[in-house]
């Protein structure tokens, strides 16, 4: 999982058919998602990428009539706008526009999968057909009538839009960032400051007869302060990632933003590579949700253990970890990065227990492995964009908070290192084995917290990890930041987050 927010520039760039529809929400789906018992949303949602319910059962039938036993379609329309200040001036600025639908089929193990960039009734027939040949059992399966699932509590209502503000208009708050963050420390030498927010229309309907409509909004706002001392260069990161309209930016987010990459730089000059070896290492609140992230997220994810490929796959039902230890993936926190409506399959998005008072109670499912184990689905069906197929992916994944103060936690250690700021990591899945990168932390010696340190990778191996966090504090926290996380090709947006606790064994790499 990367914490870096990726963003598109250049040109704009057009993708689908000439015929487009309007990038502004539909008046009925605004109407809609204000309201759980308004049923117009998928209606409006079909005008919008112009199809009727006739062409959705036409496709449908299509897909099937090879034999598959379930198939779904997936429509979106993405507009993606960023842009960058550096120097006190935009020195980068890009739109992107993305529209299409993919067809899926299943049919026993096998899955076919095709996509169109345009919506016309003969390109979606041809798609069908392309995935039916792909997946096919010999006997034609029957289409249900189209049922609307509507939005019991939109998780990420939207005041102002995106797609109604202007570039002229966000241009203020990254110039407002950058002079706040020269303002805070005279040692700052260059501020990058970036801006992208990201607006998805989503229709979705399958074989069993649901039907939805999401309208998705993503905020990415950043900052990247390098400074000078002595002549000494570092550089630190700040930044702010949800489901909310314009009306996430404001003065207080700019202060919040600037003072954490002021300060996260320059602890650095202050900062050392411990030495390295095998040692305790308390994992601070908030960020090192990365560790559970990496150490067993991916290995919780469903298809992993259906393959058997996961460490984890003999292990449902069994204790894993100390019994004060409850980690969650999430799909429901209000205007969260991770946070779904409805994932990729017409699931609605749910709150899942992966590990309760220690036991691996859940793997996170998509609709074929949920099948497979013969359980419900649990929401984690996502994918990158139409062009690809569904498969198991996290949300928010964090750990609940324990029973200890932070500060107890510490004074048990004799010499090990607390974990502050993080960037990236990444995990072998089948083994287990798992590293990631932290930015800044401390040395802990004799039970305090002393010199401050940098740039140091630790390793690890995620059930053992996971079994060897004996202490768990009171101060549970979800990190905001911009994390991405990559799987099969696919990019996902993702939170994590936990309390402080102590592993009483990783290795570190320093000096």
């Amino acid at each position: 999982m990367d914490r870096r927010n990726f963003l598109r520039t250049g040109g704009l760039a057009v993708l689908g058919s000439l015929a487009m529809p309007s990038l502004a929400m539909p008046e009925p789906v605004r109407r809609a998602l204000g309201a759980a018992d308004d049923k117009s949303a998928v209606a409006a949602a079909m005008l919008h990428f112009g199809v009727t319910e006739a062409d959705l059962k036409k496709v449908l039938a299509a897909a099937l009539e090879k034999g598959g036993d379930y198939a779904d379609l997936y429509f979106e329309h993405t507009f993606n706008n960023s842009v960058t200040l550096m120097d006190g001036q935009v020195n980068r600025c890009g739109s992107n526009i993305d529209f299409g639908m993919g067809v899926r089929v299943l049919a026993g193990d096998q899955t076919g999968y095709a996509y169109v960039e345009g919506v016309t009734l003969d390109e979606m027939l041809r798609a069908a057909r392309t995935a039916a040949r792909i997946a096919t059992s010999g006997k034609a399966g029957k289409p249900v009538g189209l049922t609307e699932k509507t939005i019991a509590k939109n998780r990420y209502t939207v005041i102002s839009p995106w797609e109604e503000v202007s570039l002229k208009t966000k241009i203020p708050y990254l110039e407002k960032l950058n002079e706040k963050i020269f303002s805070l420390d005279p040692r700052v030498r260059k501020v990058q400051a970036s801006l992208s927010d990201t607006t998805s229309h989503v229709l979705f309907c399958n074989s069993e007869g649901v039907s939805y409509y999401d309208y998705r909004p993503m905020v990415s706002f950043m900052a990247v302060c390098i400074m000078e001392e002595n002549g000494q260069m570092e550089n630190g990161f700040a930044s702010r990632s949800y489901r909310k309209g314009f009306e996430f930016l404001s003065d207080d987010i700019v202060e919040t933003l600037a003072r954490e990459a002021v300060d996260n730089t320059a602890i650095l000059f202050k900062a050392v590579k411990p030495k390295g070896g095998e040692m305790p290492v308390v994992m601070g609140a908030g960020g090192s949700g990365i560790l559970l992230h990496e150490a067993i997220g991916h290995a919780f994810e469903a298809d992993f253990n259906r393959k058997k490929t996961s460490i984890f796959s003999d292990l449902l039902g069994k204790k894993v970890c100390n019994e004060h230890i409850n980690v969650v993936d999430d799909g429901t926190i209000p205007f969260n990065r991770g946070s779904v409506n409805f994932d990729d399959e017409g699931v609605e998005g749910q709150k899942t227990y992966i590990v309760e008072e220690g036991i691996l109670t859940s793997y996170l499912h998509d609709r074929i492995s949920a099948k497979f184990y013969g359980v419900a689905p649990t929401g984690n069906g996502r994918r990158d964009t139409f062009r690809c197929t569904p498969i198991p992916r996290m949300r928010a994944t964090y750990m609940e908070a324990g029973n200890v103060r932070e500060e107890d936690i510490i004074s048990t250690v004799k010499q090990g290192i607390y974990a502050q700021n993080f960037t990236n990591g990444q995990v072998q899945i089948g083994a287990g084995d798992f590293t990631f990168f932290v930015k800044s932390g401390y040395l802990i010696e004799n039970g305090k917290l002393t010199q401050p340190i940098k740039d140091i990778n630790i390793i690890g191996n995620g059930p053992k990890a996971l079994a060897d966090i004996t202490m768990v504090a009171d101060n549970a926290k979800i990190d905001n930041g911009t994390w991405t996380c990559g799987k099969d090709g696919q990019s996902c947006p993702v939170t994590c987050g936990m309390p402080s606790a102590l592993v009483s064994k990783l290795t570190v790499g320093g000096e």
